[in-house]
Formats: C-alpha cells, sequence, structure tokens
C-alpha cells in the first residue's frame, strides 16, 4: 500500500498528497504528501461524506452503475476520488489532491487507475 502511495506521488505530476480511506468510517488508512499544503486525513474524512452522498443518490435513483471517480476542481487544486474495484478494495478511495498548474488531469486519472489496479489489501 506504502509504494502505491509513494508510486502515485513521484509519477504524478502535480501532486500533492494521496490517501487511501475506508469510506465506511471516514479515516484515512495510509497518507503521502505535504502536510502542511493539506491535511489528508481531515480531507479524507470530509471526501467521505461527498462518497456516501453519491451512493445513496445512486441507489435512490435505481442507478446500477459504478463509480469509476469523482472530480472535484477548485481554482488551484483538482481532488480526485477514485473508488477501488477490486473485492478486497471493497469500502475504500484513493483521495488525490493535484496543483491545478501544474498537472495534466487526464494523465493524472489514466496512471490513478492502473494504481488503483495494482493495490492488494491484506
Amino acid at each position: 500500500m506504502e509504494s502505491s502511495l509513494k508510486q502515485a506521488m513521484t509519477t504524478i505530476d502535480g501532486a500533492v498528497g494521496i490517501a487511501l480511506v475506508d469510506y465506511t468510517s471516514g479515516m484515512a488508512l495510509a497518507t503521502l504528501g505535504d502536510d502542511k499544503a493539506l491535511d489528508l486525513s481531515v480531507a479524507a474524512a470530509g471526501n467521505t461524506d461527498v462518497v456516501r452522498a453519491k451512493l445513496h443518490t445512486m441507489e435512490i435513483l435505481g442507478i446500477q452503475s459504478a463509480i469509476e471517480d469523482i472530480l472535484i476542481t477548485l481554482n488551484d487544486q483538482y481532488h480526485l476520488i477514485r473508488l477501488l474495484t477490486s473485492k478486497t478494495g471493497e469500502g475504500l478511495f484513493l483521495y488525490l489532491v493535484l496543483d491545478r498548474h501544474h498537472s495534466n488531469l487526464a494523465m493524472a486519472r489514466h496512471r490513478l487507475s492502473r494504481i488503483e489496479a495494482e493495490i492488494e489489501i491484506s
């Protein structure tokens, strides 16, 4: 898990921080990044509400599709939430914060999806 987070921080241009989050509890299981720029534990807990709300809305609407990722754009940052799809990753998501001016969103999504596919939770 730690190596996957390090891979994200070193291979995704503009990465400010990344966390692996349990959306059933709201707890960050692992974080890596600049703590001065962003408190990833607090951000992870807050974004748990975003994931829960979207899943609840999809349930109410009867949408059977799965969430690939959720994007939140700020003036100077992108916040990317990617739900894990493996059986061992059920209930977890990756939360990536990017500096908007130093990142390529399409490449970040591509790399994050590859990292997500390689994560093994024991």
